[in-house]
């Protein structure tokens, strides 16, 4: 018989924290959630106050048996799971299958799986937090309500299957608002022009750029503008005006959120989401590393906090000093946003001397990779800045004014470990200006204008997504992931080269609910929500008041939607391509790979066959038209008509960019080629 029996969610989990109790203690694995709402129907008594009917997981009966046997044994049961909502919520649901009192002294939770954290959890258990319970009661509820209310109009409208949820209903909104956006912007044309000046004193060129006329900015539009610029400047002097010398400093990102370690992994290490958290979870649950069994290696990775705990700003002080030296060391604080949760610290390496290198070989590739992330990423933060010096001089000829801005890395910092990757940004470059006088004339070599077009916004990546649903104040650290996870596998949006596009049918979906339920699936709606859940998880709104408040009007929108559209027919498109078995002008349908051609004549006839795109561009060997196609994986390819019956043309290029493509690569050798033979000039000088 065991004195104490412990129930954690995951047997690495299990396997970590044995270690560190004594022999008759025993920690079992309860595998994530025992009792959850029944899938077939919508299990919530919305006429009885909304009470959920929660049953055992199919599958679970020999499990639950077993839990319920190895805590009649023990002495004393503690409930171990993660350190969140949806972990007070498992525990509650233990208690419940256990016959554990609600009021019993049982919790015991823990922010990293470490001997010390984990012993004196164990000694100062708690009850459980029926707050908690019921912020993510609130939130498993109303997304319930709102998915099987929805997604029968659905079914109705446009197919049987899909669905509908309140949060990823948004993400995709978002999704097909960016791509509208996209398809509506209209490019306009600017023009840049660039000088060349020496110095004669050291010899040395640089690159300036044309910012305005007469101390006023400048915009050009066309190429007759450049042209009469150029013919203002022939044989203008170039006049230095102003040199203005400074510094500039860089300081470290933060030690991550999950946000931000799921954007960082998503752009350094090309990471998905739920590739990202499921190694996070392995790296917190523990990693057996020789002569040390399992380690749990970072704190939990659920957490919208930047806070890091004192012990581990000290350990991180000795790191650095040791390392670097005094001068890259900087005690640093970081303040947490006023939405976060802050009941965990930031993302961070628990034992600071286990570095990347050290446990490489414990480690599988992106284990070690995403470690590697979290480590240095913590490290950083606690750096000190820095330092570049700057230079920016104002260049006069004639009446125009060109600028050129210089910087020098006076002193690394931090950025010897650790630089944050964001979307969009170019690294920052040592760019260096001779030193120049006031008044002093520079020699002009030559002037570029270089034409170019406003581009639209881009479209969402995963990291980009992730950005601007916490912005907005949308989900939470553990809605992220599985929200657009859902999104992708639903086929309501696909990812092409890291970009996230609306599909025909995500497209089609978010027409109809936001035609319909504008008033639940909008960013406002949702972002408020998130923040009634927090109220709720802190006492301050009981969870089934807020689910009546939404339910009474979101009821009389759905009964009203459904009879509104009982008669109503989706328009269907009509191709230009007829039945080859009755004849009728074959109607365009949305199935779950995509569009394709089905007979209008269904069920007497009921003929369907792929709906075959082609681009104008003809194919380069013969002249036909090229068809496109996607893999299994969805990734397009360009294939002749004609193939393979008289042409062999196939290409994972659209036809066009391939000329482009050879131009490009042989631009890049010329350059490599010029590069290397001026080196070798260098040398022989």
């Amino acid at each position: 018989m065991a004195d104490k029996l412990i129930i954690v969610e995951s047997p690495a989990k299990a396997n970590t924290i044995k270690k560190f109790l004594g022999g008759s203690t025993k920690v079992v694995a309860s595998m994530g959630h025992i009792r959850d709402l029944p899938k077939s129907k919508l299990g919530v008594d919305c006429e009885k106050n909304f009470e959920p009917e929660y049953i055992n997981i199919r599958g679970k009966g020999d499990l639950i048996k077993a839990l319920k046997k190895d805590a009649k044994d023990a002495k004393k049961v503690y409930l171990a799971t993660d350190p969140d909502r949806e972990g007070e919520a498992i525990a509650w649901h233990l208690a419940y299958i256990l016959g554990i009192p609600e009021n019993s002294i049982c919790r015991v939770t823990f922010n990293e799986i470490t001997k010390n954290t984990v012993q004196e959890a164990v000694k100062n258990p708690r009850k459980i937090d029926i707050n908690l319970v019921n912020a993510q009661q609130a939130r498993r509820v109303l997304d319930r309500i709102v998915g099987y209310k929805i997604s029968p109009v659905l079914w109705k409208k446009v197919r049987r299957g899909l669905s509908a949820g309140r949060v990823q209903s948004v993400a995709v909104k978002m999704i097909v608002d960016r791509e509208e956006e996209i398809e509506k912007f209209i490019p306009e044309e600017y023009w840049n022009l660039y000088a060349t000046l020496l110095d004669e004193k050291s010899e040395k060129s640089f690159v300036s750029k044309l910012y305005g006329k007469n101390n006023k900015k400048l915009e050009i539009h066309s190429k007759e503008e450049i042209d009469n610029i150029l013919k203002d400047l022939k044989g203008a002097k170039y006049i230095v005006e102003e040199i203005k010398k400074n510094q500039k400093k860089r300081t470290p990102a933060p030690p991550f959120t999950t946000s931000t370690m799921q954007q960082e992994a998503s752009r350094k290490l090309k990471f998905t989401l739920k590739k990202t958290m499921s190694i996070a979870q392995g790296l917190y649950e523990g990693v057996k590393i020789p002569e040390k069994g399992s380690v749990g290696l970072i704190t939990y990775m659920r957490t919208d906090s930047t806070r890091i705990s004192e012990v581990a700003r000290a350990a991180a002080k000795k790191h650095i000093i040791e390392k670097y030296g005094e001068a890259y060391y900087e005690n640093r604080y970081y303040k947490t946003k006023n939405d976060a949760q802050d009941a965990h610290e930031a993302i961070r390496p628990t034992y600071i001397e286990l570095t990347p290198e050290k446990i490489k070989d414990s480690l599988t590739s992106d284990q070690y990779k995403l470690y590697n992330l979290i480590y240095n990423r913590f490290i950083a933060s606690q750096m000190s800045q820095a330092v570049y010096d700057t230079v920016a001089v104002d260049i006069k000829a004639n009446s125009y004014n060109f600028k050129a801005n210089g910087q020098t890395l006076k002193f690394k910092g931090f950025m010897v470990l650790y630089v944050e990757t964001l979307d969009n940004e170019k690294e920052e470059e040592n760019v260096q200006i001779p030193e120049l006088e006031e008044k002093q004339e520079l020699k002009k070599q030559k002037l570029d204008s270089k034409q170019s077009f406003t581009e639209p916004p881009p479209r969402y990546t995963e990291a980009s997504l992730v950005k601007a649903l916490e912005e907005k104040g949308i989900g939470r650290p553990s809605t992220y992931s599985p929200t657009i996870t859902t999104i992708l596998e639903r086929r309501y949006i696909e990812k092409s080269q890291k970009q996230l596009i609306p599909t025909d049918l995500g497209k089609i979906v978010n027409k109809l609910l936001i035609e319909n339920f504008s008033d639940v699936i909008n960013i406002e709606f949702t972002a408020d929500m998130e923040e009634k859940f927090d109220n709720i998880a802190e006492g301050n709104q009981e969870w089934k008041k807020v689910i009546k408040e939404f339910y009474t009007p979101f009821k009389e929108v759905v009964e009203k939607v459904d009879k509104e559209l009982e008669h109503v027919e989706l328009q269907e498109e009509v191709s230009d391509v007829p039945c080859d078995k009755c004849g009728r002008m074959m109607v365009i349908k949305y199935g779950r790979y995509g569009k394709f051609l089905a007979c209008p004549g269904y069920p007497e006839c009921k003929n369907a066959k792929p709906l075959v795109t082609t681009i104008e561009e003809p194919c380069p060997k013969c002249g036909g038209k090229i068809q496109v196609r996607k893999t299994k994986k969805r990734r397009n390819y360009y294939i002749c008509e004609n193939n393979p019956k008289s042409c062999d043309y196939i290409s994972w290029n659209k036809p066009g960019q391939e000329e482009k493509e050879k131009t490009k690569t042989k631009a890049k050798t010329n350059t490599n080629a010029k590069t290397t033979t001026k080196r070798k000039t260098t040398k022989k000088k």
